[in-house]
């Protein structure tokens, strides 16, 4: 029988979860800022060709095990996964500072990214378990505090492994972590008290090994697509092609399979099914408003990497600002469908903006408005979509319905920067002078200024395939049902109804 929580070890707890939130984002942002100077000390003949394996390498591993994580949790209880997660992430971060070669710093991001995958979605979980008996409102507020920081951490990411990478070692990107995640370790294990399942059930290990191999795949060709290899290469097809096999053979064993990892039988509940559309929608919309916008900064305005990230601050200002009008809304009646809504229509106007008026001259202070704009739009969809989901889900089923989130999250990402990156490749292929991006650099005179153009306006296709995305979001938040107050809203079942076995 697990001892109840106090009120401290509560409050130690929720601060605990944001410390991890923001430790998984962050590592997440900064690692592609110290690229340059890894190769430089660990391979500097032929490490350049190893950097896409050093950056996917993390992702893929994180997404493969989402799936896993969530049923981990429903089955063993969430405290236990927790830890494993933050000490897997822990012995990666210390390996890949150690490293002494690229093949070996791949190998121990790998690791990293096995803990890493539950920093995030693991701790959704556990924030959703620490409300207490007749609190209303607790994990409400924890999803949309947890979601703010996972914002606010995204935004400034960049800058600061930019500032890491510019000013220290790049071996502290990794060894940073050692000491927060040590004490978030030690605080967790003595501060949580989380209810346990002591009878143990079946894990689906084929159909996480399924979604494993479905989701590496997709990953891998969203990631080489038009870069390492043609779209219609042999070696890309392939891997296309395992991609859609794996995925029909996970839904074949989720269908048989007496504990699945992911249950089909979540997609009957109409908020559970919108709210995955939806959040695979953000993922794809916010990895183009944030790395598009910083690709136009850079390219068309010249601006440092370091420098460009800073322009992401007004964007974390705006998650900020809709955090803190959550509470005050939520006491006047605005539910989960209300704020779904209104944010994916401000995202989607976000969108429109950059696209009619980003420009070769446009005012960068312009620019700061129209991401301070977008952030507004985030900031009203990260928390709220993870709490219509874990309202709706069933309670013996948080685990795998909050792990979903991050899960659908992750594909969108993927599929979101493989689809505009081609967009943007092929019109200024066809468009630009120099025949690809990369060539624009090299441009001097009336060329580079033709050559900006056909950028500027490539990117402006981009974003309006943002705000496109954004609208289809709005049309999926207005199917989201009516029932369901603010207070209805603001308290999932947790505590209350134990977790059946």
């Amino acid at each position: 029988m697990v001892v109840p929580m106090t009120e401290t070890q509560r409050k130690i707890g929720f601060l605990v979860c944001l410390v991890t939130i923001v430790l998984a984002l962050l590592d997440l942002q900064i690692v592609s800022a110290a690229t340059v100077p890894i190769v430089r000390d660990l391979d500097p003949a032929h490490g350049i060709d190893k950097i896409p394996w050093l950056v996917s390498a993390y992702a893929l591993a994180s997404a493969a095990m989402l799936p896993l994580y969530g049923k981990l949790c429903d089955v063993l209880g969430a405290r236990r996964v927790f830890l494993g997660a933050v000490a897997a992430f822990l012995l990666g971060s210390a390996l890949c500072g150690a490293a002494r070669s690229m093949d070996q710093l791949i190998a121990a991001r790998a690791l990293q990214g096995l803990g890493g995958g539950g920093l995030m979605s693991i701790t959704m979980v556990v924030i959703a378990q620490l409300k207490g008996p007749g609190e209303s409102g607790g994990p409400a507020k924890g999803a949309n505090t947890g979601g703010l920081v996972a914002g606010g951490a995204m935004a400034i990411g960049p800058w600061i492994g930019g500032l890491l990478a510019d000013h220290a070692d790049w071996r502290w990107i990794f060894y940073v972590n050692l000491p927060i995640g040590l004490a978030v370790l030690v605080t967790a294990a003595l501060a949580l008290r989380l209810p346990e399942h002591p009878v143990r059930r079946p894990l689906d290990y084929l159909g996480a090994g399924l979604a494993a191999a479905f989701s590496s795949t997709l990953l891998l060709v969203t990631d080489w697509g038009g870069k390492r290899y043609a779209w219609t290469s042999p070696a890309l097809l392939g891997l296309a092609l395992t991609a859609a096999v794996t995925l029909a053979l996970f839904l074949w064993r989720q269908v048989r399979a007496p504990e699945p990892v992911l249950p089909l039988s979540l997609f009957r509940v109409r908020e559970l099914r919108l709210g995955f559309a939806v959040q695979a929608i953000l993922g794809g919309a916010m990895m183009c408003a944030i790395y598009y916008v910083l690709v136009y900064l850079q390219v068309a305005r010249g601006i440092a990497s370091s420098s460009a990230g800073l322009y992401l601050v007004p964007m974390a200002l705006g998650l900020a600002a809709s955090g803190m009008l959550t509470g005050p809304l939520t006491a006047r009646g605005w539910s989960a469908r209300t704020f779904t809504v209104c944010g994916t229509a401000t995202t989607a106007l976000a969108f429109v903006l950059l696209a009619t008026t980003t420009g070769p001259g446009t005012s960068l202070w312009l620019v700061r408005g129209e991401l301070l704009l977008a952030g507004a739009g985030f900031g009203q969809l990260v928390g709220q979509l993870l709490l219509l989901v874990q309202s709706s889900a069933p309670p013996h089923q948080l685990g795998v319905a909050t792990t979903a989130v991050r899960f659908f999250q992750t594909l969108g990402n993927a599929l979101g920067t493989a689809v505009f990156g081609s967009v943007l490749a092929r019109l200024y292929a066809d468009q630009g002078p120099g025949g690809d991006i990369s060539a624009l650099a090299r441009l001097t005179g009336p060329a580079r200024a033709e050559g900006v153009h056909a950028f500027v306006d490539a990117t402006q296709a981009v974003f309006w395939g943002g705000a496109a995305l954004m609208a289809l979001a709005a049309l999926l938040a207005l199917r989201l049902p009516r029932s369901g107050g603010a207070a209805d809203s603001a308290a999932p079942p947790r505590e209350s109804e134990p977790v059946p076995v």
